[in-house]
């Protein structure tokens, strides 16, 4: 790697210009607490979910309240296409150069360099802090645990949820102790454009279609067929819109091997396990209390953001009650919840499990006006209360309260926004 190339590509992203409209993420708070902590921290999601406003951020105001300045690179370029783990001695050197000794490193998208890990021990060794984004799990997790067990903290970055849009725009409503009528009304035009236009920053703010098309583009190519050697992107594409067109809905590898043209469903799980590790697509399986039913079960997926549903999926028309099933989804996600449905003679959307037992049965509908939805979501939730021997379970629907009670147990039913804002689980 030639020394004036990387001198020049340090100055230009020496350019950056924080966004007008930053959005106060809850993330940073988690990091803020690792500042003076030895351990290396890791900000992995999606890409453009923001990992890099998060961590630009991060490095300004350290440089402005504790006067402590720091390296920055961003290894999502184009530029350093010929750069190998031989070439991080001259980064570090010509660092050094032009800048003097500094004690904090931010490093972007690393993993696209094979034995970034090796590097950055040094570092950490030499007791540089050292912060780390990059957009695929697996890579991560691989080298992390290779050669960096013990050192590093990892923090899960996904796109703006509907509590920090809302502490954007319409802050004074999560401080209230009571709403107003005007208060719910506004949360509740909030929560419809979350529906629409979803979390990903940058199409919050313009809303261009070929944004996330774009985005998709970048998962899809370069995080996916490039990096995994997929021979068949017409399948691998084909794979995706399937899923993006039937968010919540059981399906099995066979099957969607079937659907897509592919003989095998084992290429069918390797295409969902890179979706995932991409943090495109997640997915569920059937609760079983035996580990290899669970994997041999169907399975259900689920989107990082509502306005990729949107974008990429064929609907005939708008499936409202899938799309809040994804929130819902979502925000368990975020919150670092092990999640599973429940079917048996019913079914229950989410059963969520810590340690060994079920603790949390949540059903999702958009309402309970209907008395056949209300029965069949009671009777599903009933199901699952009594199989995993709870005492309660919750019905989120668009904006409904309600207490059910049956037998000796209890059914709250909650507006889903207020779940989202309110519910710390």
């Amino acid at each position: 790697m030639d020394r004036e190339v990387l001198k020049q590509i340090i100055m230009d992203q020496l350019k950056y210009r924080s966004p007008k409209n930053f959005y106060r993420r809850t993330v940073t708070e988690t990091i803020q607490r690792f500042e003076n902590d030895p351990n290396i921290v890791i900000l992995s999601g999606i890409r453009r979910c923001g990992k890099s406003t998060i961590q630009r951020m991060l490095q300004f105001d350290l440089l402005n309240v504790n006067n402590e300045s720091g390296y920055y690179f961003n290894f999502d370029d184009e530029r350093l296409v010929k750069f190998q783990i031989v070439d991080f001695q001259l980064l570090l050197e010509v660092f050094v150069e032009l800048f003097g000794d500094q004690p904090r490193f931010y490093f972007d998208e690393i993993q696209n360099i094979e034995g970034w890990e090796r590097f950055v021990r040094r570092l950490y060794e030499q007791g540089k802090k050292i912060y780390v984004t990059g957009s695929n799990a697996r890579l991560l997790s691989k080298e992390l645990g290779t050669h960096l067990t013990g050192r590093y903290i990892q923090l899960e970055v996904f796109p703006l949820s509907l509590f920090e849009i809302i502490q954007h725009q319409y802050p004074e409503a999560i401080s209230k102790k009571a709403l107003s009528t005007t208060d719910v009304g506004m949360i509740l035009r909030h929560f419809s454009n979350y529906l629409k236009n979803g979390g990903i920053p940058e199409y919050v703010e313009f809303e261009k279609t070929e944004y996330l098309k774009d985005l998709l583009e970048g998962i899809l190519y370069r995080d996916i067929i490039v990096r995994y050697k997929v021979q068949d992107e017409k399948a691998l594409r084909e794979t995706v819109y399937y899923l993006a067109s039937n968010i919540g809905k059981e399906f099995s590898y066979t099957n969607l091997a079937k659907t897509v043209g592919i003989g095998s469903p084992h290429t069918i799980a390797n295409y969902c396990n890179y979706l995932e590790q991409c943090y495109l697509c997640f997915f569920i399986c059937r609760y079983s209390h035996s580990l290899q039913k669970q994997i041999q079960s169907n399975k259900k997926c689920y989107m990082i953001d509502p306005a990729l549903i949107r974008v990429i999926g064929f609907h005939v028309s708008e499936d409202r009650g899938r799309l809040l099933e994804n929130v819902v989804f979502l925000h368990l996600r975020m919150k670092m919840k092990e999640i599973y449905f429940h079917k048996d003679k019913k079914e229950c959307d989410f059963i969520v499990r810590e340690g060994n037992r079920i603790v949390q049965a949540i059903q999702v509908t958009t309402g309970l006006s209907n008395s056949e939805v209300k029965n069949r979501e009671i009777e599903g939730l009933m199901e699952a209360i009594r199989a995993y021997d709870l005492q309660e379970g919750i019905i989120l629907t668009e904006n409904e309260n309600d207490i059910i009670e049956i037998d000796e147990f209890r059914i709250s039913v909650i507006p889903i926004w207020k779940w989202l804002l309110f519910n710390n689980l």
